[in-house]
C-alpha cells in the first residue's frame, strides 16, 4: 500500500511529505546536529546546504524494507546515507521492469539518485535482519522543472 510506513519511523525536517495526499508542506527546522551532514553531502554533488531542503530520518527495524518507488516528484536530487547495519539497494527499470541492479550499501554508504537512476528506475530495500538507519537529503524541484510528475 502506498505510502504505509510499516514496521518504519520516520522524522521530516525542512518540508513534510504527506504519503496521502502527495503534496508538501513546511516543517520543523533540520536540528543542528544534523547542519555539518547536509554540508558534507551537498558539497558530494556541488549544491548549497540549503538546496537539500528536506530531510528523511527512517529507521528499519529488523524485518523492515521498503517497496518499490521513485521518489515524490517535488523532490529532485536525492542523497541517501545508511547508517548502522548493510542493506541490499535493488533497481528496476519503471513499474514493470526486472532483474535490474543491485548494490549492498555497508554502513556509512552515501548514495545519489539523479539523472536515469532517479526519474527512469524504481528502487526498493527488501527486509533486512539487523536494525539499520537511513538520512535522506532531497532538493525541491520548481514548478516548471522536467521529469515525470507521478511517484
Amino acid at each position: 500500500m502506498r505510502g504505509v510506513a510499516a514496521r518504519r519511523r520516520t522524522a521530516h525536517f525542512g518540508w513534510i511529505y504527506g504519503y496521502e495526499s502527495w503534496r508538501i508542506e513546511p516543517g520543523p527546522p533540520l536540528p543542528a546536529f544534523l547542519e555539518p551532514l547536509r554540508a558534507r553531502a551537498a558539497g558530494l554533488v556541488g549544491v548549497e546546504p540549503e538546496a537539500l531542503a528536506e530531510t528523511l530520518l527512517t529507521e528499519y527495524t529488523p524485518g523492515a524494507g521498503i517497496g518499490w518507488h521513485r521518489d515524490a516528484p517535488m523532490f529532485g536530487l536525492v542523497i541517501g546515507i545508511s547508517l548502522i547495519a548493510a542493506c541490499r539497494f535493488r533497481f528496476r527499470r519503471g513499474r514493470a521492469g526486472r532483474g535490474g541492479p543491485e548494490i549492498v550499501l555497508a554502513p556509512r554508504s552515501v548514495y545519489v539518485l539523479d539523472g536515469a537512476a532517479r526519474w527512469q528506475w524504481q528502487h526498493s530495500i527488501p527486509p533486512a535482519k539487523d536494525l539499520r538507519y537511513s538520512i535522506t537529503f532531497r532538493t525541491l524541484r520548481s514548478p516548471s522543472a522536467g521529469g515525470p510528475r507521478t511517484p
